[in-house]
C-alpha cells in the first residue's frame, strides 16, 4: 500500500505506517499535478489537511485511490458523498484535535473576559505614559465561574468545551438539532474522574436568552447559524467565540451588535473571507482574533497522524482479508 501525505503527517503517524510495512510519500504536490503524481506512483491513499482539494474530477482521474483521509474534523475540501459513491473510503480524525480547539476557545474566553486581547495591544503603545488610565479602563472584567456557557454542537470539540466549562464551575447548556443525552467524563491526573449527563436543547431562542458565554462548534452550515434575528435574542453582555467555520455567523451583524452593546466581545479563529479577513474585523478592539489556529498544536498534530495511521492500517488489514477470501 502506498500513502501520499500531501499536506504532511506527524512523525508518530509516519512511524506507525512504516512499522506496518506501508510506503509513505511525504511530498507536497501542487493541485494541478496531483492526479498525474497519484497515477504515476499508484497511490492507494491520499491524506490531506486544508490546503489540498479532493473534488470529483480528481477522484475520477485516479482509479488507484482506495482511501481519502482528512487530518482534522471538517471535510469541506473533499467531495465526500461522491467519493463514497465511487467506492472510496473517506476517513477523518474527529477527536484528535478536540482538546486543542477547546483550549483555544477558553484561551479566547479568558482574553475577552479580562480584556487581555486589548491590553496586549495597548500596553506596548501606552503602558509607559498611561498606565493608570489603562488599569482603570480594564477594571470591569468578569470571572467565568458561576456564569452560563452555551455550546452549539456536541461532537468531540463541543464535549471538550463542555467539560472545561464544568471544571471551571460554569453552568453548561448545549444546543443540537435533535435532543439527546450524552455522558461526559472529566478525568484527573491521578486516574479519578467525574461523569455528568448532559441533555441537549433544540430551541435556539430559549437557549440564547440565558447565556453569558457562547462557543460555536459545528461543521460548516448552509447560511448563517447566527444572524441579526439570533443576536437580538441574546442576553446583553454576552461573549462569543467561533472556532467552527467562517460563515457560521454573520460578521457584519456581529459588529453591529458589538456596537449596540448587546455583545460585549467576540473571538474569531475563522472568517468568512479567509484568508483575507475584513479590515473592520481586524481593527475592532472588542474582537480577539487568531488565524485559524484551533487544532494547530504539536499535541493535536501527533494525535491526528496517529489516528489516520490507525485507520489506514485497519483498512489495509480489511483489504488483505477480503482478497484472501476471494
Amino acid at each position: 500500500m502506498v500513502v501520499l501525505a500531501n499536506d504532511g503527517i506527524s512523525p508518530a503517524g509516519a512511524q506507525m505506517l512504516h512499522d506496518a510495512g506501508i510506503e509513505l510519500l511525504e511530498i507536497t504536490v501542487s493541485q494541478e499535478h496531483l492526479a498525474n503524481y497519484i497515477n504515476e506512483n499508484e497511490v492507494d491513499v491520499l491524506l490531506v489537511r486544508s490546503a489540498t482539494k479532493v473534488r470529483r474530477e480528481l477522484i475520477d482521474a485516479c482509479p488507484s485511490l482506495k482511501i481519502i483521509g482528512r487530518g482534522g474534523v471538517g471535510m469541506d475540501n473533499i467531495d465526500v458523498e461522491y467519493a463514497i459513491e465511487a467506492g472510496r473510503y473517506v476517513i477523518n480524525t474527529p477527536r484528535a484535535s478536540s482538546r486543542s480547539v477547546a483550549e483555544m476557545v477558553f484561551g479566547h474566553f479568558f482574553a475577552l473576559a479580562r480584556f487581555l486581547h486589548e491590553s496586549n495591544r495597548l500596553m506596548p503603545l501606552e503602558g509607559e505614559t498611561h498606565f493608570n488610565a489603562l488599569k482603570k479602563s480594564f477594571s470591569s472584567a468578569t470571572e467565568l465561574e458561576g456564569k452560563t456557557l452555551g455550546v452549539i454542537g456536541f461532537g468531540g470539540i463541543g464535549q471538550e468545551v463542555a467539560k472545561m466549562g464544568i471544571a471551571l464551575g460554569m453552568r453548561v447548556k448545549v444546543l443540537t438539532r435533535k435532543p439527546r443525552t450524552e455522558q461526559i467524563a472529566i478525568e484527573f491526573f491521578d486516574g479519578q474522574f467525574v461523569s455528568f449527563d448532559i441533555t441537549t436543547e433544540t430551541d435556539m431562542d430559549v437557549f440564547l436568552a440565558e447565556l453569558d458565554f457562547l462557543s460555536i462548534n459545528t461543521p460548516a452550515t448552509n447560511g448563517y447559524l447566527l444572524d441579526a434575528a439570533q443576536f437580538e435574542k441574546m442576553k446583553k453582555g454576552i461573549y462569543i467565540v467561533n472556532t467552527a467555520r467562517g460563515g457560521v455567523l454573520n460578521e457584519v451583524a456581529l459588529l453591529d451588535f458589538i456596537e449596540s452593546g448587546i455583545v460585549a466581545g467576540a473571538a474569531l479563529d475563522v472568517f468568512e473571507n479567509e484568508p483575507t479577513p475584513e479590515l473592520a474585523l481586524l481593527m475592532n478592539p472588542n474582537l480577539s482574533l487568531s488565524p485559524h489556529l484551533g487544532g494547530n498544536t504539536k499535541d493535536a498534530q501527533r494525535k491526528i497522524g496517529m489516528e489516520l495511521a490507525e485507520q489506514i492500517i485497519d483498512l489495509k488489514t480489511k483489504f488483505e482479508t477480503s482478497n484472501a477470501n476471494i
